[in-house]
């Protein structure tokens, strides 16, 4: 079993090679950088799973080790007369990576900042609050909620707003945040795996033309089922009072004037962004930006109607998670390296049926995205472009997605989250629970295999 699973962790390890160069890379594996790299990538890699044991925040040690080990391999290269035009290549290539995922975030966060400053999650957690839900109420309603706005909009964003809204109902209570938290990440990542930009995995295999739009819907079974089991399971972990709220007593908070048209350029921010990429072939980034643009102009015009203090852009700016920021640079540039070294090319050959096939390997997916980000694994098995049919296409486009909520920072949501709820959702509150979240990922693969070769219900 041992050897089965490392032989899929060091095939998959292969799908990485997703940024393209304009000259052969050397093989740096079995030389002392080569070593260096792994040993500092599983150092750096420890303490950051550790981040709740030695109080250190998970940014610091993803940043140092994705700098580190890139000035590294340059030296390595300066050092031995190697083709420095490559290691210039590469990080233009790796920067360009980073800067897309780098500002789609940055603008969400300012968007969920400015509705935190205008009110509109007091407001909701009101309307939530005075119905008199309990917190296992309260529980499945932010679930499902993240669950069919994540394929509309995309798993972070939506999973940014639920983890406010969570941290907004109650601020201390673990054994409601911590399993909430957990409950939100798998809801938006399970939902955004049916939709084809839910997910930016699933909107590179759309634009890849690896499925029509509708063959992503027929993951729905997949991926709802799966979600409840793990939901199911959690839900039992959660108390069933009701939270301390006094209806009569509390004030019922007031929206300021304009949230409601800020919330309307939220929704066409995010709306640029899936057009940008598929209609007009820019980065999704670039229609977020471009949604960031409106939302200064309407700040501008408020300014100007009811003082500048009435709502300040940069003021929400300044807010963001800075932390979740960097550490998504540091581990994209980590394992940037890691390709460049060659530890990310040992062997493109899992998807051969003598090997494990496309199935296995594909399920395989799903953990190895836990570990590090979707983004370049989902990137690297179209570039490999194995021959699969429409069925596998839709397999590891779940399971890429989905595979994420494993652990708490193997998704772009988790993270998200994790800035949310710092010192509450944690690797180790989160691995508590792990367990659920596999069976729910066992529920989904099922699934898609009684549905697709049992039954044999798809759209080809």
């Amino acid at each position: 079993m041992f050897k089965v699973l490392m032989t899929l962790l060091l095939g998959t390890l292969s799908l990485f090679a997703s940024s393209e160069s304009t000259g052969e890379l050397p093989n740096l594996t079995m030389t002392w950088v080569g070593f260096a790299t792994l040993l500092i990538f599983v150092i750096g890699y420890y303490f950051v799973a550790a981040e709740e044991k030695y109080a250190i925040d998970k940014a610091k040690p993803a940043l140092f080790i994705g700098t580190f080990m890139f000035m590294l391999v340059a030296i390595y290269y300066s050092l031995n007369g190697l083709d420095m035009n490559l290691v210039n290549t590469q990080a233009e290539h790796l920067i360009l990576e980073i800067a897309e995922i780098f500002f789609f975030l940055f603008v969400a966060m300012t968007y969920i900042e400015s509705l935190l400053h205008m009110g509109v999650f007091d407001s909701l957690k009101y309307n939530l609050v005075s119905k008199g839900y309990t917190y296992r109420k309260l529980f499945w309603v932010t679930g499902f909620i993240a669950f069919f706005i994540s394929p509309i909009a995309d798993n972070l964003t939506t999973a940014l707003i639920l983890s406010t809204v969570l941290i907004t109902i109650e601020k201390t209570r673990k054994d409601f945040l911590v399993p909430g938290a957990i409950n939100i990440v798998v809801a938006a990542n399970a939902g955004g795996a049916w939709s084809p930009f839910g997910d930016i995995t699933t909107l590179m295999a759309w634009t890849a033309g690896k499925g029509v739009f509708t063959d992503f819907l027929y993951l729905f079974p997949a991926s709802v089922l799966g979600y409840v089991v793990t939901a199911f399971l959690l839900s039992r972990f959660v108390p069933k009072v009701v939270p301390d709220f006094d209806v009569a007593n509390e004030k019922k908070p007031k929206m300021a004037e304009g949230a409601k048209v800020v919330m309307a350029l939220g929704v066409f921010t995010i709306f640029s962004a899936v057009m940008s990429h598929q209609v007009l072939h820019l980065p999704a980034m670039w229609g977020m930006m471009f949604g960031l643009a409106l939302l200064k102009v309407y700040s501008y015009s408020l300014g100007k109607k009811y003082g500048k203090n009435h709502f300040n852009i940069f003021e929400s700016m300044s807010k963001i998670e800075n932390n979740t920021l960097m550490f998504f640079f540091g581990i994209l540039a980590a394992v940037g390296a890691l390709y460049f070294v060659g530890w990310l090319g040992l062997a493109a050959v899992v998807y051969d049926p003598s090997v494990l096939g496309p199935t296995w390997s594909n399920i395989g997916v799903g953990f190895l995205s836990a570990i590090v980000d979707n983004v370049p694994v989902m990137s690297a098995i179209l570039k490999a472009n194995p021959e699969m049919g429409v069925d596998q296409w839709m397999l590891v486009t779940m399971t890429a997605g989905i595979g994420g909520s494993l652990i708490s920072f193997g998704s772009a949501a988790g993270v998200g989250v994790m800035g949310k709820l710092h010192g509450i959702y944690t690797f180790g509150s989160h691995m508590k629970y792990a367990w659920t979240i596999l069976l729910g990922y066992i529920v989904s693969c099922s699934v898609w295999y009684f549905q697709y070769h049992i039954l044999e219900i798809s759209h080809y």
